[in-house]
């Protein structure tokens, strides 16, 4: 069995040397599992085809399990799609893969390299280190969520549901409806920024608890790249691993973590509680 990670969402020439050895070395009679992770990045296709961050949803929610074709057929603009693309169409007999795509990830990493994810992590150390949290636009585009620790137990009932290679599932979970929506919560990110500030200013990290809006450029320019995906929609709901895995995630929800992730941020960044009211008196 294939479990590609990292980088994978976006290597093609990854994603074809994979599909092409596990085709290699396996048979319809011992096939090979390929679990994919790709990302809902995917999903933001039409606001960054139109350009329009900070606003509310225009399309509705994605579905992985009444409406999976929606997400197995998307735009060859989108995020991701072309190595998408790649999975789906190495998928055979010989190849069972699936496509996991997990949206805002959230919670402390229990590997020994990197233990913390970027989008609301990068959120709040804008926020320590600009004073204020930032918003896109209007603040009122949405996300799914899903704890770091839920989404490995997915992995895991893959992982088990491959080993147990049961022919009763296989539609259901592997080949041109493997597609998993990894979410477990959803959020606004406006609010998320709102709630950011307001805890980073309890806890004397700051001293403006408002959220500051911002340009994409702007945005761009002090938190790179990834900071536009607080400016775009990205919504579906992930019925498919509840209905065939069992899926039952129990995680922390993104709204309590939140003042861990502030913790971590400030620790990472050398600044400890009261640092604003430290620099306030000091001008």
């Amino acid at each position: 069995m294939e479990t590609d990670t990292a980088d994978s969402s976006d290597h093609a020439g990854a994603s074809k040397a994979i599909a092409k050895g596990i085709a290699a070395g396996h048979s319809k009679e011992k096939p090979g599992f390929w679990l994919h992770l790709s990302g809902t990045g995917i999903l933001c296709w039409k606001d960054m085809e139109t350009e329009t961050y900070g606003e509310a949803p225009s399309q509705q929610p994605y579905d992985d399990l009444d409406r999976v074709s929606d997400l197995t057929s998307l735009p060859d603009s989108a995020f991701h799609r072309d190595v998408d693309k790649i999975v789906l169409g190495a998928s055979s007999h010989i190849v069972k893969t699936a496509v996991i795509c997990p949206p805002t990830i959230y919670g402390a990493g229990r590997g020994p390299g990197n233990q913390r994810s970027r989008q609301v992590y990068n959120l709040v150390k804008t926020t320590l280190e600009q004073g204020q949290a930032p918003q896109l636009g209007k603040g009122l585009t949405e996300w799914d969520n899903v704890n770091v620790h839920d989404l490995s137990d997915l992995f895991v009932l893959l992982t088990e549901a491959a080993v147990a290679n049961k022919p009763d599932l296989d539609d259901k979970l592997w080949g041109k409806e493997g597609y998993f929506l990894a979410e477990n919560g959803h959020h606004v990110w406006g609010e998320v920024s709102k709630l950011v500030g307001e805890t980073a200013f309890q806890k004397g990290f700051i001293k403006e608890k408002g959220t500051k809006a911002m340009s994409p450029d702007e945005a761009k320019e002090v938190a790179g790249f990834e900071a536009l995906s607080w400016g775009l929609n990205s919504k579906g709901f992930a019925k498919r691993a509840r209905k065939y895995l069992g899926w039952k995630p129990t995680g922390r929800s993104l709204e309590d973590e939140i003042p861990y992730i502030i913790d971590g941020e400030a620790e990472l960044l050398g600044i400890k509680k009261g640092h604003a009211e430290k620099v306030a008196g000091a001008k």
